[in-house]
């Protein structure tokens, strides 16, 4: 393999492969890092990911099976680093947990694999994916590939929750290096922390249950993600259906052809029949609350452990020994769900994708406040 690539101008951008773009996540999350970079081309095959992605940065990413790629593609791109997102079904808990024998991890393993075909291979590398990835026979080869190409890793499990964003959603990440670089604090090379200490430039840990627990109190409460910040305004304004809810492009036509008008607030109450047969399953948070649970991509769909739910009326006693039917329950909107995974307020999505589809896609998304550290920190020179 070349080096032609590895050398960089310090005036001269980054050049960025996006790979499973998704909305964007990773392309906000290097914007918020500060990092001086230029995303060459970003892959999705999903086209409805790609309409928001193009909705919001103007380009369209490239639409196709990322496992057609081959090295000779790659290398037209001249890229420095090469960012990745990987399908997280072949890991779950919920899923078969085929991992490398899943199909969906086939274009993943064949990106891996091109490395040592290239001849500007990348100079630096960054992974996301669910927790449970990390002991998958998938990551036991990605780590043989990047050792073998010469490469040095830092690994990190980490959750909104140590960034301030009162939101547990924890995710695997992992940062690559290839020699010469280094990372600003190379003594955790080849481990895998629970700690956003490094990112910081603090060289102990503090990995405990108590340290996170602290981390939770100093988060600030779900009302400051709300679009509406008080339980009196939001039950009524959901007698108004007239009341903009979502900026995210109203009225819709849902996937049924039924009209459906995304700012209406009233579609986002949980029906009483629900409460009745789930209330028992279900996660339920208050405006003053400091945690809520992951949202997942049948958020909406589903209420049994798809995200949590707000009560919108506060009752004497907060929790399950109070009536759930009298708390007003709801659903977190789009805008909510985007404001947790800490996106921009300038991210829109085009009238044209449905309110499921919406939460659909945010459910695969990315923290941007969790990513853009670890950007940051990927891309600083070693000292």
């Amino acid at each position: 393999m070349e080096e032609n690539n590895s050398a960089k101008h310090p005036d001269q951008p980054w050049r960025i492969l996006e790979f499973y773009s998704g909305i964007g996540g990773m392309r906000y999350s290097l914007t918020r890092a500060g990092v001086n970079a230029n995303i060459v081309e970003a892959f999705d095959i999903n086209d409805k990911a790609n309409d928001v992605y193009e909705f919001n940065f103007g380009h369209r990413p490239h639409q196709g099976n990322i496992q057609n790629l081959t090295a000779t593609d790659l290398d037209r791109y001249g890229a420095h680093a090469w960012l990745l997102s990987p399908p997280c079904q072949p890991y779950t808990r919920q899923g078969l947990q085929k991992q490398s024998n899943d199909p969906r991890a086939f274009s993943f393993l064949n990106i891996l694999e091109l490395i040592r075909d290239t001849s500007q291979p990348p100079t630096m590398i960054f992974v996301e994916n669910v927790v449970g990835f990390e002991t998958s026979d998938t990551h036991s080869k990605m780590i043989e590939i990047l050792v073998k190409a010469d490469f040095v890793t830092q690994e990190f499990i980490l959750t909104p929750l140590q960034f301030g964003v009162p939101y547990s959603r924890p995710r695997y990440f992992c940062l690559a290096k290839r020699k010469p670089l280094s990372f600003q604090s190379p003594h955790f090379d080849n481990q895998l922390l629970h700690s956003p200490s490094p990112l910081f430039g603090r060289g102990e840990l503090d990995q405990t249950q108590e340290s996170l627990d602290k981390l939770i109190q100093s988060c600030k409460p779900i009302e400051s993600f709300l679009e509406f910040k008080n339980p009196s305004q939001q039950i009524s304004s959901s007698m108004e259906s007239t009341n903009t809810v979502d900026d995210f492009e109203a009225p819709e036509i849902d996937d049924k052809g039924d009209d459906h008008d995304i700012s209406s607030l009233e579609q986002y109450f949980v029906p009483l029949n629900l409460i009745e047969r789930w209330g028992s399953a279900m996660d339920i948070v208050y405006p003053d609350s400091q945690r809520c649970c992951c949202f997942t991509k049948s958020y909406y769909r589903y209420v049994k452990g798809t995200g949590s739910l707000l009560a919108t009326v506060l009752p004497e006693k907060k929790g399950k020994t109070s009536p759930l039917k009298k708390q007003c329950l709801r659903y977190f909107t789009p805008r909510e769900v985007a404001n947790l995974h800490s996106f921009p307020e300038d991210f829109h999505f085009p009238q044209h994708i449905s309110l499921r589809q919406r939460y659909a896609l945010l459910g695969n998304g990315l923290s941007i406040a969790v990513v853009s550290p670890l950007l940051q920190y990927l891309f600083a020179e070693s000292s």
